[in-house]
């Protein structure tokens, strides 16, 4: 009976030495950046340019001259668009020991391989190097946190924390959390990757594939679709996204773009007079039935977004993003 109660009294002091050292990492000055492919260069770069210091684990010293090339190529990038004043390619450091590049980090950021028996793997060998109160927040595009932390002794600091790439300039960051995740986790790495520039995004509950990458693939299926039934080419894909939609959605997203194209009405316009064309062959994904609780959440969601704004005044401001962005576009695109 009283070794039942110490561990209770054990496990309620470890928890309370985690919320301590949570709430202390207000400030991360040293981030791990674990994998030495375009994704981990890319998230080393981009906490290098916000005058981070960075610990970069490279599982072998012959991928340091690529992993320093994509750096390089990325930070040129950076300095253009500007960086910290105290920003340094000095402040990282590479290692091909993990134990040593675990040491003393306040924060670290995994994007090794897409393979989840690797993943966990390197979570189970994170028990014995990293501090328990230090969150580790996965780059993975599709898999879930739950099944990568199974062998995890510490799974209630782990997150997905899912980029769009590159990570050093697509502000996305898809927060992802468990049925084992500390809640102060979540907050305190929404509240960092702010810090760095980043827009998170706090996910309701575990889906494979999260958000954006759902939306990207089944973009990407239908043009596979089009491919392969000689409807389409690759280049006529491509010209219609860059011409069409892809600048509009840019300053939009898909539910607003659709909201403010349909006047006053919104939302309730679109899926009201549209609706049922949603099961017209379109497409080769099947629609969800339009039902009215469906219907219900899209217009209220965008009336959110809204915020009582006329959508004239949306259009305009719709309109002059999308110059703008077409404007880059053009001064920017190789074949102009």
């Amino acid at each position: 009976m009283q070794l039942k109660v110490w561990r209770r009294l054990l496990k309620k002091e470890i928890q309370i030495l985690k919320e301590n050292s949570l709430e202390s990492l207000n400030k991360i000055s040293t981030v791990a950046s674990i994998g030495g492919g375009p994704i981990g260069a890319g998230w080393a770069a981009h906490f290098l340019a916000k005058g981070l210091n960075v610990k970069c684990y490279l599982h072998s010293e012959n991928e340091i001259d690529d992993y320093k090339s994509l750096i390089k190529t990325a930070w040129e990038t950076l300095e253009k668009l500007g960086i910290d004043k105290t920003a340094s390619l000095e402040k990282m450091q590479i290692f091909t020991n993990l134990k040593e590049s675990l040491s003393e980090v306040d924060f670290v950021q995994e994007s090794i391989p897409e393979i989840l028996n690797v993943k966990q793997d390197f979570y189970s060998q994170i028990d014995l190097f990293l501090n328990p109160s230090v969150i580790i927040a996965s780059s993975t595009s599709g898999l879930l946190i739950s099944d990568i932390v199974k062998n995890c002794n510490t799974k209630d600091r782990a997150i997905v924390g899912h980029p769009f790439n590159p990570p050093y300039l697509l502000p996305l960051v898809e927060v992802v959390a468990s049925e084992y995740t500390n809640k102060l986790c979540v907050d305190q790495a929404v509240s960092f990757y702010k810090a760095v520039g980043k827009v998170p995004i706090v996910l309701k509950k575990e889906i494979p594939g999260f958000i954006a990458t759902r939306l990207q693939e089944a973009l990407w299926r239908e043009a596979l679709h089009m491919v392969a039934n000689d409807e389409a080419t690759p280049e006529q894909i491509d010209l219609a996204l860059i011409n069409g939609p892809a600048p509009r959605m840019a300053y939009q997203g898909q539910c607003m773009a659709f909201h403010v194209a349909c006047g006053e009405g919104g939302m309730a316009t679109n899926l009201d007079q549209f609706g049922p064309a949603l099961q017209l062959p379109w497409t080769r994904l099947k629609a969800p039935e339009l039902t009215q609780e469906l219907r219900d959440k899209m217009v209220n969601g965008c009336k959110d977004m809204s915020k009582g704004k006329h959508f004239l005044e949306m259009a305009k401001d719709r309109d002059n993003a999308i110059a703008a962005i077409l404007s880059a576009i053009k001064n920017n695109h190789p074949n102009k």
